[in-house]
């Protein structure tokens, strides 16, 4: 079986191909004249957009069904090994080859910018990719969300410049060398993967090494605390430039933070010490943060501060990112892809700030978050600590949490968070009585949160609260 790239690539077929970030890909050939082809496992909507832009999108196992001899096969790690269309490309010889692989020899012929981090990788990789188009540079983009301001989730360029997630599940990052790369958080996340939290921090090391001499890194406060002296003195033996940036600290600083319309108004100073008002269309400190990275990054490149400043102003968002689903006079609901404990906190202390004066009103539940966890292996890792993020909510719904491509793990359940609660306005429930339950709690404000499945019932959610 090869595993390098064919120097001729006609046909090529995804597994799992209506993946946020394998459909990035599988559009990034389809632009370059390349037949593609994929399997999924349900006609999901991203599955339909493919169909509608000429893709050939399976939803079966079988066979007799799969192109004959594709030159490349690319598939996510979240389908099974066991996975008949994987087998079978595997004995034939065909190339076969991971997501990640094949982003890391398409960055290899760019300019790469990558971001990495925890949280806030895709919202502030679409930020840097929209100034950077504003600033006149048309970087081609692998987002890992739905920009519509930029089209979608890949974003064609003619610049030398490619911006990409840098994912550190199973260490795909390792597979970029970047010119410029970013960390925005390094909390504890798929020990499934690392074991422990140190050998996650070593991970990320070994991704921010892959830099280039002369390059740059751009770092939160926080993880160069983590990082160390030592680390960062053999950055700088590399010639490689470590930026950082954070509140009231870094070489980039935030402050004054307060609400502005649908987002946030913040001043901005530089390492030129120059103050600058910036205004976000995006409620929340983090979006402040990531905001901060993209002009970080206008200024490494010498763009004009001031055009990118202005089209931060205009930047709408990304698809399931405190996204507006639903408003009308007496409810808004709000669709954020939070999965991680600090994710959770970062969307509740946006609603708190983006809504003031909305806790627990008089017969209604106030600000009210339906949790849906995402992986049993997180949920057993971090129980303890999605219950203290979601303890800030007033009122708490937990339903049955999204296995995504894991197996059950014995005694891991919704229900172990649930118990960790300490909010007496909390209920367990599962998808199919959710709406009753929020029909019966009227909420005036409703956070839908997790990475799973939750958005599908947006529709039905809105027939039902409207008429209340």
């Amino acid at each position: 079986m090869s595993t390098e790239v064919p120097d001729v690539i006609e046909r090529v077929y995804f597994i799992g191909i209506a993946g946020i970030g394998m459909s990035a890909l599988a559009r990034y050939f389809r632009s370059l004249g390349v037949s593609v082809s994929g399997y999924d496992i349900d006609r999901s909507s991203v599955a339909k957009s493919l169909e509608e832009e000429g893709i050939v999108v399976h939803y079966a196992e079988e066979e007799s069904i799969l192109p004959e001899a594709p030159d490349l096969v690319v598939y996510t790690p979240a389908i099974p090994d066991t996975h008949k269309g994987l087998q079978h490309y595997r004995n034939i010889g065909v190339p076969v080859m991971k997501r990640s692989q094949i982003l890391g020899w398409i960055s290899s012929r760019h300019k790469c910018i990558a971001v990495a981090g925890t949280h806030g990788k895709t919202t502030t990789s679409a930020m840097i990719t929209w100034v950077m188009r504003n600033c006149g540079v048309n970087a081609t983009a692998f987002l890992g969300g739905l920009a519509p301001d930029l089209g979608g989730n890949f974003v064609q360029g003619d610049s030398e410049w490619l911006i990409a997630e840098a994912d550190e599940y199973d260490r795909s990052f390792h597979t970029l060398s970047p010119a410029i790369a970013v960390a925005t958080a390094m909390d504890a996340d798929h020990l499934d993967v690392y074991g422990n939290y140190e050998e996650m921090v070593e991970s990320y090391i070994g991704f921010l090494q892959k830099v280039h001499q002369g390059g740059t890194i751009i770092l939160h406060e926080e993880v160069k605390k983590r990082l160390g002296q030592k680390v960062l003195d053999g950055f700088m033996d590399r010639d490689i430039k470590v930026i950082t940036y954070g509140i009231d600290s870094g070489d980039y600083r935030i402050s004054e933070l307060r609400r502005e319309g649908k987002g946030v108004r913040f001043v901005l100073r530089g390492i030129d010490g120059v103050r600058r008002v910036v205004v976000i269309g995006m409620p929340g400190l983090h979006n402040a943060l990531n905001a901060t990275v993209a002009l970080a990054i206008c200024d490494v490149l010498r763009l004009e501060l001031p055009i990118a400043i202005r089209a931060l102003a205009k930047f709408s968002g990304i698809k399931r990112r405190f996204e507006v689903v639903y408003a009308d006079e007496r409810h808004t609901i709000i669709d954020d892809y939070a999965h991680h404990p600090e994710e959770l906190s970062a969307a509740i202390s946006a609603a708190r700030l983006q809504y003031p004066g909305k806790s627990l009103p008089a017969g209604r539940a106030g600000i009210t978050g339906v949790f849906q966890p995402h992986l049993y292996s997180r949920t057993r890792d971090f129980y303890r600590e999605f219950a203290k993020s979601l303890d800030a909510l007033d009122t708490c719904i937990l339903v049955e949490l999204y296995p995504a491509r894991e197996l059950p793990i014995e005694g891991v359940s919704s229900k172990l968070i649930f118990d960790q609660i300490k909010n007496r306005k909390k209920h367990l429930t599962t998808k199919k009585q959710l709406i009753s339950l929020l029909v019966s709690l009227n909420p005036e404000i409703l956070l839908l949160l997790g990475a799973g499945d939750l958005d599908r019932m947006v529709p039905e959610m809105i027939e039902r609260l409207k008429v209340l």
